[in-house]
């Protein structure tokens, strides 16, 4: 899982709070319908104890013990017990009573002394018959009928104890009490109670885990509603190019909260083309002008060195300028191909373009400008791709002359074209190592800006501006490729131009 990614997050965060809610519910509703039940088994423990104020005998004990089961709910008779204390004896047990139960009666009710009636009024004409008795108060209905005086008090003061006891099978609610002339205990396993809270228990883990997944793809699929202008917006990032600056992202369709970030961006695409045209346009344009005035230079230095004694002051200082002069015209030259293509207009005459070719007439020049570097070369016949021929030239002959200007003393050159990649059969790759310093790490990325060289000091030991990189990678782009830098090896330095094979699309 990517938690890095916000719409991750917000999935995981949002099914962890619903988890911890849900779970959080499903624990205490889980505990208030166990108490529940807890307390309607109480209830009937109650009742069957209210039924038992009377002694009896032991086969109407017996009786008594049979029917606990149907009261009670329970599945059968080794689910409940019944114990008969009389005047410290037992009077019934049942079979199910265990010794493991620890019964500790409370002391019986103390019934208070019932006052005598008032004499019957007699009849005020004399002749004996007594007025009729008015009840003194209605009889309780939850009263069986023909219940004495004393029954009345103690199923009134009745309030049996009831208690949880764990034995070795299992978990029992015991409910005793004492009357007046014996003490009765009852016990009902839990076992029925467990099973009906494992089957509850069993629902909330099929439905906690199955709402968690609700939760989490409903809140994946809000955020990636809620994403959505974020996502147009790096869609319209990735496809800003030179060429791409004046399109622009519509916010009639956005959320409000997105509105001013679009409204931001498009003001940000607004003074972006503005500046880049404006910059382009002033390098072509300082390019271009420079031109005439560099040429109309160098043809009259060109005549005043031939007008020069020779081997005299004059003629050095003459073919010194000369020299500066031809830099600069090719600085300017290089300059105005970096605008074009900035623009997007570099002009590029499409021909059917023989590399083995090229790249073996520059081998050869390698053997004159620098015959003290060991040169070997590895070049496939017949590598041919759709460009222009003297735009690749252009950018392999500065890829070569960079290798010889920043070569050791006695160092090596290293040629290598052909399909050496076998992930992409349809690549034309041309790989020129040489030997050389280290590049820092920090200044990898650095090497094809322009105006950029890695010897900080700018000297002139190694001619150049610092433009060959930058202007060999705008012209591989310009043929659909890529010019990068080769992995770091102590020692030597690669770069590496990918092509399109026209033979083999």
């Amino acid at each position: 899982m990517k938690l890095r990614s916000f719409r991750w997050r917000i999935a995981f965060l949002s099914a962890l709070l619903a988890g911890a809610a849900v779970t959080g519910f499903a624990v205490v509703a889980w505990q208030l319908i166990y108490v529940a039940k807890v307390n309607r088994l109480d209830a009937k423990l109650e009742n069957q104890m209210r039924r038992s104020l009377r002694p009896r005998t032991p086969q109407a004990w017996q009786m008594f013990a049979a029917s606990l089961p149907r009261e009670l709910d329970t599945d059968a008779e080794t689910l409940t017990a019944l114990l008969v204390v009389c005047h410290g004896q037992v009077e019934f047990q049942s079979a199910q009573w265990s010794p493991e139960f620890q019964v500790d009666f409370p002391p019986p009710p103390n019934l208070p002394r019932r006052s005598p009636l008032p004499p019957t009024p007699q009849s005020p004409w004399g002749n004996g018959v007594p007025l009729p008795r008015l009840p003194l108060h209605r009889e309780r209905s939850d009263l069986p009928p023909r219940r004495d005086w004393s029954e009345r008090v103690l199923f009134a003061q009745l309030q049996p104890r009831i208690v949880t006891q764990t034995t070795s099978t299992g978990r029992w609610r015991i409910s005793f009490a004492s009357f007046p002339d014996h003490q009765v205990a009852i016990a009902v396993s839990l076992q029925a109670v467990a099973h009906e809270m494992g089957l509850i228990r069993n629902i909330f883990l099929v439905a906690i885990p199955g709402t968690l997944l609700l939760v989490a793809g409903g809140a994946w699929l809000l955020a990636g509603s809620a994403l959505r202008p974020i996502q147009q917006l790096t869609q319209a990032m990735q496809h800003l190019t030179v060429t791409g600056l004046n399109q622009r992202i519509s916010p009639s369709t956005t959320d409000e909260e997105f509105v001013e970030l679009i409204y931001v961006f498009n003001q940000m695409l607004e003074r972006l083309e503005r500046s880049f045209k404006q910059a382009s346009r002033f390098s072509a344009d300082a390019a271009h002008e420079l031109k005439t005035p560099l040429a109309i230079l160098q043809g009259e230095l060109e005549q005043a060195l031939q007008q020069a004694d020779l081997g005299s002051a004059n003629q050095q200082r003459l073919t010194h300028l000369l020299d500066e002069v031809r830099r600069l015209s090719g600085i300017v030259r290089k300059l105005l191909l970096l605008s074009l293509a900035d623009a997007g207009q570099m002009n590029v005459h499409k021909t059917q373009v023989n590399l083995s070719e090229i790249l073996t007439t520059i081998v050869e020049d390698i053997d004159l400008l620098a015959p003290h570097l060991a040169v070997t070369v590895e070049i496939e016949p017949d590598l041919s791709v759709w460009g222009d021929r003297d735009l690749l030239t252009q950018a392999l002959q500065n890829l070569v002359s960079n290798a010889i200007k920043y070569n050791l003393a006695d160092g090596w050159i290293h040629l290598k074209a052909g399909h050496l990649s076998t992930q992409h059969p349809t690549t034309i790759e041309i790989v020129i190592t040489n030997a050389s310093e280290d590049i820092p790490i920090d200044q990898r990325d650095r090497i094809f800006d322009r105006f950029y060289r890695v010897n900080p000091a700018r000297d002139r030991r190694v001619e150049g501006v610092g433009l060959g990189l930058s202007l060999s990678r705008e012209i591989v782009r310009a043929h659909h490729g890529s010019l990068t830098l080769g992995s770091s090896i102590p020692g030597q330095t690669s770069l590496i131009v990918a092509l399109p094979d026209q033979t083999r699309r």
